[in-house]
């Protein structure tokens, strides 16, 4: 009987969920997802999508310098703001939900 005690091993709690959380995110992370920066234009309409052309321009309420919602998998995940990177356009994280 000595021996058996000998051999379990005591492990805490906390330290289980730490190491099966790791293991879960180690499974997910290749998952693709869908992340998506979401440039909302109020009050526009299948009037004017049927109007648009190339170079048309479209005006948003939304001000320069206002953070723009960042979505993933439908689901709001924090605040981003445009940045010109060299010749694209590229989004900066600016806050998490």
């Amino acid at each position: 009987m000595a021996q058996a005690a000998s051999a379990l091993q005591v492990s805490t709690p906390a330290a289980e969920t730490a190491v099966s959380e790791e293991a879960m995110w180690q499974r997910v992370e290749q998952f693709p997802c869908r992340l998506t920066v979401e440039l909302r234009v109020p009050l526009f309409t299948v009037g004017n999508l049927l109007r648009l052309n190339p170079g048309s321009v479209i005006e948003t309420d939304w001000a320069q310098s206002t953070d723009v919602p960042l979505v993933v998998n439908k689901e709001l995940v924090g605040w981003a703001e445009f940045e010109v990177v060299g010749e694209g356009l590229a989004v900066r994280v600016t806050e998490f939900a």
